[in-house]
């Protein structure tokens, strides 16, 4: 459903030349902010979340973000030339929440605002052309806050409809036009106030539950019935349980609780499900809020509000290592963290077949993301590679020990913004002493570096 007027487009060729991103790893290779974007008045937010989709016969690669008014739909084959495909408008024109995944061809869009608001279903197969909107109505429900989709079925969180409210349904998608319910998860578990947003895996629930905490269900579908797995709602950085990802083994959970402000992640072990544990938390910076995070293999992607987008190697998957991130809002430098928290980086898309990330800002719009410079292999200290970094905090003099060393190898240490402020050659076997007595108070990376690998560690010079 296009615009009768072609909305203008700003791909900010002149930002991307000018403003100082800060990045380590991670390179720019387009941007799409539409000048004419609205912030609605609370919180100041222009953009919500951002989805990918590949055409399956032109293979043409998009990118979906939500604004205040309706959708964007932007062909990011090739980032620096973005092609503004379709706009689709809401019926809300300051909307705060936009959330959207894909099925087959079909886009499902919903928003959480109050007032007129309806879900709305786009066939995208008719591309670049225009997507199709098939459905745009509140006769299954009104609004919802997030939604996820395992094999056929849609799962939708803290769904109202009129004079009705569910803390997360289950939807058959045998018609992908048109949902149908199929459980409510009220009509099990009762007690559960809302679900914010969940992560499924074969009808296996990791729901996030606000102040409520984590729990998981199994959806039965034999017997059309919630069943509780476990739970974990009180450990010591708990607060507003947010949204979660799961390693690729199952053992792992990687979770965001968002309220207050400057909440670490947790690391949760989930290997007995009916016991999850919570086995060490990590921030971006102190006074960041994670707010999403997305595992694709042995990586860690964080959409992390101030501080962009972060990238963690969880290789060990209890013990991530950063090794990558991208700033996508410089209007505040790293470690600044003015009210309101809602600015910066809200999600990120993983899957593009070619390797590129999405990453939504809240005020500057899609960004397309080259990954390629992160490094293949990160070795971490619990493999046993024998290296320490030690003290941190570093006040005159950082330590660097390097056992049993694979060949010659480097070390640098690089700021905030990716800068190499230091680098010096490792000399094996022995304790490296590098003096950081001139180099400026903040948060640093420490990178050990041979031919074939590396390993990072953060570390802090007071």
């Amino acid at each position: 459903m296009k615009h009768n007027t072609l909305l203008v487009i700003a791909l900010l060729t002149s930002m991307i030349a000018n403003a100082q991103f800060t990045f380590q790893n991670i390179a720019l290779l387009g941007q799409f902010n539409d000048t004419t974007v609205v912030a609605e008045p609370v919180y100041g937010i222009r953009y919500q979340s951002c989805w990918g989709w590949v055409h399956p016969t032109t293979l043409h690669e998009y990118g979906v973000i939500g604004s205040t008014a309706g959708t964007y739909i932007i062909d990011v084959t090739d980032p620096a030339n973005l092609i503004q495909s379709d706009y689709i408008p809401h019926r809300q024109t300051d909307a705060i929440w936009h959330e959207y995944k894909t099925f087959g061809n079909y886009l499902y869009i919903i928003s959480d605002d109050g007032g007129n608001n309806s879900m709305q279903i786009a066939d995208l197969s008719t591309l670049p052309d225009s997507a199709n909107v098939i459905y745009d109505s509140n006769s299954i429900f009104t609004h919802s806050h997030t939604l996820f989709i395992d094999g056929s079925k849609l799962y939708v969180a803290s769904v109202s409809s009129t004079g009705n409210f569910s803390s997360m349904n289950v939807y058959s998608l045998a018609n992908p036009a048109l949902p149908s319910l199929l459980r409510r998860l009220d009509d099990d578990f009762p007690a559960i106030g809302s679900v914010h947003d969940m992560f499924v895996s074969n009808d296996t629930v990791y729901a996030s539950c606000g102040y409520d905490g984590l729990y998981i269900f199994h959806y039965d579908e034999i017997l059309n019935q919630f069943v509780n797995l476990g739970s974990l709602t009180n450990f010591p950085t708990s607060r507003y349980n947010h949204s979660s990802d799961l390693s690729p083994d199952h053992q792992i959970l990687y979770m965001c609780d968002e309220v207050p402000d400057g909440m670490p992640f947790s690391i949760v072990d989930v290997s007995d499900i009916s016991n999850p544990t919570v086995l060490s938390t990590m921030s971006t910076n102190p006074g960041c809020t994670p707010h999403n995070p997305y595992v694709e293999g042995d990586l860690l992607y964080m959409a992390a509000y101030q501080d962009g987008l972060y990238v963690y190697d969880i290789s060990v998957p209890s013990s991530p290592v950063q090794i990558g991130y991208f700033d996508t809002h410089p209007q505040n430098p790293t470690g600044t963290y003015p009210s309101p928290a809602y600015q910066g980086c809200w999600a990120a898309y993983t899957k593009l077949p070619s390797g590129n990330i999405l990453a939504s800002d809240m005020q500057l719009g899609l960004f397309v993301l080259d990954v390629s410079g992160l490094p293949t292999s990160v070795k971490n200290e619990n493999l046993n590679t024998g290296i320490s970094i030690y003290p941190s905090p570093a006040i005159n003099e950082l330590f660097v020990k390097i056992e049993n060393p694979t060949g010659s190898q480097s070390i640098t240490l690089t700021d905030i913004t990716g800068k190499i402020v230091l680098t010096e050659n490792a000399e094996m076997n022995n304790i490296n002493k590098i003096s950081v007595n001139e180099i400026a108070a903040g948060q640093y990376t420490v990178t050990i570096r041979d031919s074939k690998t590396s390993y990072s560690k953060s570390v802090q010079i007071k």
